[in-house]
């Protein structure tokens, strides 16, 4: 009897795990509609002037921030968010954007939910293929111009903005040090 049993068993779970199994599907996963200026950037800040002259490189040795780029809930074609997540600024808002161009930028606006300050975004833009990775291959990168309101170091050392520039994230840890 026991062997019975034993083998029951054994029938019972082998046939579960050809069912669960099942890994075909006609879905294709699909992305966002703005998902090619979407992404994780690695970016540095430099305090520039008003030409867009570089004041001081890296002002407050931040040395490479990471930096995210998505979508918002009701999947916009005009808008999406910009989020440094604490690394530079700690601002999280909406930008304008134009798809086809790759460009966005955002008018004087609070950079976070405390309306600790404003901040004015311009100039951006996303260039595919633009950058060159660690290993030569080409990569997309970012670039544009952000100020803000509260900025406590920007009149005594002479810069009004900062260029943010960088590269999409690619992982490779050589790139990252």
């Amino acid at each position: 009897m026991k062997k019975y049993i034993s083998f029951f068993a054994m029938a019972l779970a082998l046939s579960f795990g050809f069912v669960s199994c099942d890994t075909e599907t006609d879905e294709e996963p699909g992305g966002t509609l703005v998902e090619k200026m979407c992404g994780y950037w690695d970016v540095v800040y430099d305090a520039v002037d008003d030409a867009g002259n570089i004041v001081m490189e890296d002002p407050f040795g931040a040395g490479v921030c990471d930096l995210y780029t998505y979508n918002t809930n009701d999947e916009s074609m005009t808008q999406m968010y910009i989020d440094d997540r604490g690394a530079f600024w700690a601002y999280k808002f909406l930008i304008n954007i134009d798809y086809n161009a790759r460009t966005f930028s955002a008018p004087e606006t609070w950079y976070d939910e405390d309306e600790s300050g404003h901040a004015v975004l311009t100039d951006g833009k996303i260039l595919e293929g633009a950058a060159k990775n660690s290993h030569g291959m080409p990569n997309d990168s970012i670039s544009f111009y952000i100020s803000f309101d509260d900025d406590p170091y920007g009149e005594r050392y002479g810069w009004t903005k900062f260029w943010v520039h960088g590269q999409r994230h690619t992982g490779f840890s050589a790139e990252n040090e």
